[in-house]
This record gives C-alpha cells, structure tokens and sequence, in this order.
C-alpha cells in the first residue's frame, strides 16, 4: 500500500501539473473551449437538461478567459500541492471535486458527441473524447484511492512548503497572464512561425473513406442503431416509421484519420490568392468591439511605411461586413479587409488584434497587440 501511494501521488500530481501548465501556456485556447461547452450547455437538447440553466452558462461566457487562468492554475497548484504533501486532507478533496467535473465534461463529450475535443492538454496532444474520458476514469481511481488513504498520507506543511506552494500559485498566474498579453510561450497551432499555412491545407496522403453508415435513434429503446449500406437499402422501409425510430445521419468513417489536413477550411481560392501569394502582413481581428485600439495610430503608421517597401496590409476580420466598416472608418484603417470565421482568426493568432507577416504563406513572423512591430522587423 505505502508503494502504491506514493505512486498514486507522483501519477496524479504530475499529470495535474503538466495538464495545467499545458493550458497555461495558451489561455485563450482553453477560454475558446470553455466558450463551447457553455454555448452547448445552453442549448442542450439531451436528457440532461443542462439547457434549464441556459441564464447560467450565458452569464458565464463574459469570464471565460478568467476562468481559463483561474481552472489551469488551480490544477498546477493541486498537484504541486499534493506532490509536497501540503494540507492533504483538503488537497484531496480539490482534486476529488475538480476530476469529477472533468470527467462529467469528458463523458459528456464522449457520449452526447457535443464537444469533440476536450482542450484537456490544449493543442499540444489531441485526445479523442472517449480517450479523454478514459483518462479522468484513471485519474479518478487514483485520486479516489487516495482520498480513502488520506489518514495515511504524512502532511508536511513547513514554512518552506507554505512558500513553495504560495510561489507555484504566483508563478502560474504569471505564465497564463504573459500568454494572454503576448502569445503563447509555445505555439502547438498550426499557424506558427515558419509554418506554411497552404501546405497544412493538404492532407499528407489521398484520404480514404469506408463504406456508408446509417445512422438512426430507437425511440422505444432510446439507442442509436448503425446500419450498413446493404442493410439500409433492404431495410429502409422498416426504420422509416417515425414514430419507433428518427434518423440521424449518414456517415462515410475516415480509413486513415492521421492524413487529415492540419487546417481543414480557410476561405475561398480567390481570398487565398490574395493573403498567400508575396509579402503580406496581415493584421488580424476577430472582434472589432472586443479589440484593442491603443496602438491604432502607429498602426496606420505602420501601414504606410509598409507601403513603401512593397508589402501589403490585409485586415481579417471576424465580423459582420457592416460592424466592421464602422470599426475601420472610426480609426480611419484604409486597408483592405477580407471576412473570415472569428474561431479560424483565434486560431492564426490569440490576440486581438494580432499581426502576421508571410511569405508568399509562410509565418515569418507574428506578434501580439502589445509588441506592435516596427518597419526595421521587416528587412
């Protein structure tokens, strides 16, 4: 049993640690997923009936951001914590509260099929849901077993331990508050520097696809029933009564899902001709009433000395055509401006605004709203 402890503590305190910091090196990664299974939440249809507190999750949506830093620190200093052995009992019962609500988000994720990736090790390492839900049904075995062996487990709470775990809390708000600032300490996302964003558009090989699938839900038995194509064409007649089954959907499964583009959608040919052929800086916004205009004036400045070295500057912008037409005449941003999904945006940079120069779709370069660059970056 002592073994078994303290290998349930180093298991659980360091993948809490590594998952934490994980998240806290891309904040507005997980702000963005917090934002779905909110959205989700609200509108849920299941029989959960999370959508009965649609109101709730609304009012949550404003603080997803600090609620990134906060749930990404809170697991560092967990597992620290529990690694030190500092106020055990009380660790315990964080971590069994905090892996119970992750497991309840993985399983719903796994079963419900709402949010497929979890954001549980940000984009570092992509889990599928099932895979999501099996980990936090490891974590919980771990942390269960050491909830019950709590009395067993010798606290130490010197005044070098108090420190330490006072220092881990600091030094986690620090690294998700400088990558909500700036960027990413590091980038996992396909539009890093040096990346050529055209190239991620292409799968690595042919993607092969299986046979069809049918997909229907067994009202009387409340299960979903796959069915191949031969089946469905002898049988169709049979799942057509309405009131015994309800179609879902049809799917083609992926053969080889490890070929997939990094970047599945962007924009038209015609847009990408433009922000991907020569030297382009783009400046990036995904929300105009959400963006930043401190350096709004240097900016245009920029744009213009930009001019002069045959570089053009392109806007993206995540807003309507209308919304952002105010914006640009507001702060007088004579740039050409091209209308992309606000997600796809967050995904290129997490500020907001945010900059990138490419070569002919190469990341050269990009930086955060708060280190707009000068004209000598551009040599």
């Amino acid at each position: 049993m002592q073994y078994l402890r303290l290998f349930s503590i180093i298991f659980v305190g360091g993948l809490f640690i590594f998952s934490g910091l994980i998240k806290l090196n891309d904040p507005v990664g997980t702000q963005i997923k917090l934002e779905e299974y909110f959205e989700v939440f609200a509108t849920d249809k299941t029989e959960l009936g999370l959508s009965s507190l649609a109101s709730f999750w609304h009012f949550l949506l404003p603080f997803s951001l600090s609620l990134s830093i906060i749930l990404s620190s809170l697991e560092v200093v967990l597992g620290a914590s529990l690694l030190l052995r500092y106020k055990v009992k009380s660790t315990l019962w964080w971590l069994l509260g905090t892996i119970i609500f992750f497991t309840f988000l993985t399983f719903y994720s796994a079963y419900f099929n709402k949010v497929t990736d979890c954001g549980c090790f940000g984009d570092f390492i992509k889990l599928t849901p099932w895979t999501s839900f099996t980990k936090d049904i490891v974590l919980l075995f771990f942390i269960g077993f050491l909830f019950i062996q709590r009395r067993k487990i010798v606290p130490n709470e010197t005044k070098l331990v108090s420190w330490s775990v006072f220092g881990v809390s600091l030094f986690s708000f620090f690294i998700g508050m400088w990558a909500t600032w700036y960027l990413p300490w590091f980038d996992f996302l396909p539009y890093k520097i040096g990346d050529n964003i055209p190239a991620n558009m292409r799968p690595k090989e042919p993607l092969r696809y299986g046979e069809q699938e049918y997909w229907y839900k067994d009202l009387k038995e409340n299960k979903n029933i796959k069915l191949s194509k031969k089946e469905f064409e002898t049988q169709w007649e049979k799942y057509s009564d309405s009131l015994k089954y309800k179609y879902l959907e049809m799917k083609n499964p992926l053969l080889n899902p490890e070929a997939q583009p990094k970047i599945n959608s962007f924009a038209d040919s015609l847009v990408m001709k433009q922000i991907f052929s020569g030297n382009k800086f783009l400046i990036i916004i995904a929300e105009a009433r959400r963006t930043s205009v401190k350096y709004i004036k240097e900016l245009n400045l920029l744009v213009k000395e930009l001019e002069k070295k045959k570089i053009q500057s392109l806007v993206l912008s995540g807003d309507e055509e209308k919304v952002f037409e105010a914006f640009r005449h507001q702060y007088q941003l004579a740039v050409p401006y091209f209308l992309l999904d606000k997600t796809i945006l967050k995904t290129m940079i997490r500020t907001n605004p945010g900059y990138m120069f490419l070569n002919n779709g190469t990341v050269v370069n990009k930086w955060a709203e708060a280190r707009l660059p000068n004209i000598n970056q551009f040599n």
